[in-house]
């Protein structure tokens, strides 16, 4: 029961990681709670986001904020007696997303985006999983000329910097791409080279299978029994190893702090559901309407309609209100049928305050290694992600400067 490597949390970036390891040669254990894929991975809404050079941002115009305080807006909601907990978080947030350090970050951050497709395609490849992978893109849509020609001028300076390719619809154009949607939309910006998966959890659990044929073994277990040593306890027992990769998503701040780390780590709560289409009613791109705060994408189970942010603790209580509040928006603009889940589904979003995640060691603790704090850009990144920690690992060239995501910048 002993291990070149234990992975620490079986999402999209655990199972990567621990895949990428394993392809190096080591012998590397994988252990979550559940089975791979079933917690944040199993419900976003499956975007792999080429364009996203640009991490999300705090909003800092004062008209954003008051709307935002009164808590009724559609794509932010807070949990009132969380707030005091996250108000640090939120102040360093809204601090890092000044345009000139949002610039400054998002140099650093393009370089892992750049490769999110590519290291996709070929984990999917090796995986036996392409048909869960979409080339069509996904879009924007708009409601007013107005912010359609402010995204089409933010999207034109990321093009500019970064080469973002995309295309610009106008009403005839999206129509003839989306004849589904209302009809009274004003056009949508569409980007080409991003893709999007048909069932998150479903690539999830095909890596772990790409990576248990290649030798790893998967363990059900509680990271809270983590020992220094460093070893945990498993259902077939404790297993031990030198090297420990701690990729729980959410849960890892927990864990870092008990161990004398002080992580800055906020969570963004995100709620979906699935419906049928009615009749013969089809969406081929996943949409999200930016004046409204939902998207929609089309899913083996269904259309899923996946929810803005939920500011509050994590394991607080489900409060889908934000899911309620836009259903009948979403109903206006594709034609949803009944509910298909019996539940609103929950994720929890991992998210640092200067909008980069933690990939890198563990200053304080020899063989311990972080993967966490990717935000909205989990399933993205994932992939780049376990490249990237396991060539730091082996101590090979790495597919770009890592020096940016060190946890020694907090």
């Amino acid at each position: 029961m002993k291990f070149d490597a234990i992975v620490l949390g079986a999402g999209i970036v655990g199972v990567c990681v621990a895949d990428h390891l394993q392809q190096m040669g080591m012998a590397v254990a994988l252990v979550d709670r559940n089975a791979p894929g079933m917690e944040t991975s199993f419900g976003n809404a499956g975007l792999i986001q080429r364009e996203g050079v640009y991490p999300y941002a705090f909003p800092r115009a004062l008209g954003d904020l008051l709307r935002y305080a009164g808590n009724k807006a559609l794509d932010v909601r807070y949990h009132a007696d969380a707030m005091a907990e996250l108000a640090p978080f939120l102040w360093r947030y809204w601090r890092n997303s000044h345009p000139a350090r949002h610039a400054k970050i998002a140099r650093s951050y393009s370089t892992l985006i750049e490769h999110c497709v590519t290291e996709h395609r070929a984990l999917a490849e090796q995986a036996g999983a392409n048909d869960l992978i979409r080339a069509s893109g996904w879009m924007k849509v708009f409601r007013t000329d107005e912010k359609l020609d402010r995204e089409i001028a933010v999207v034109e300076r990321w093009r500019r910097e970064y080469g973002v390719d995309f295309e610009a619809l106008d009403p005839a154009r999206l129509r003839q791409l989306e004849p589904s949607l209302d009809q009274s939309l004003v056009g949508a910006v569409r980007f080409t080279e991003a893709e999007s998966v048909t069932d998150p959890g479903a690539l999830v659990t095909a890596y772990a299978r790409h990576f248990e044929k290649l030798g790893g073994r998967l363990f059900l277990g509680d990271a809270a029994t983590l020992r220094e040593g460093w070893s945990v306890q498993t259902e077939h027992g404790a297993i031990e190893s030198k090297r420990i990769v701690l990729a729980l998503g959410p849960w890892s701040a927990p864990i870092a702090n008990r161990l004398g780390y002080r992580l800055p780590l906020g969570i963004k709560r995100g709620y979906h559901m699935h419906y049928e289409a009615q009749s013969q009613a089809r969406l081929d791109h996943p949409v999200l309407d930016v004046e409204r705060g939902y998207l929609l994408a089309p899913m083996a189970r269904g259309i899923r309609l996946t929810t803005g942010a939920e500011l509050a603790r994590c394991d607080a209580p489900k409060t889908p209100v934000q899911l309620d509040a836009v259903e009948p928006i979403a109903r206006s603009l594709f034609p949803l049928g009944a509910r298909i889940d019996a539940q609103p589904w929950m994720g929890r979003r991992p998210c640092t305050p200067d909008m980069l995640p933690i990939i890198g060691p563990a200053p304080k603790h020899e063989g311990m290694w972080f993967a966490f704090g990717h935000a909205h850009h989990g399933l993205t990144l994932g992939p780049v992600t376990g490249r990237l920690l396991a060539q730091m690992m082996s101590g090979k060239e790495t597919i770009v400067d890592p020096s940016p995501f060190r946890v020694e910048r907090f």
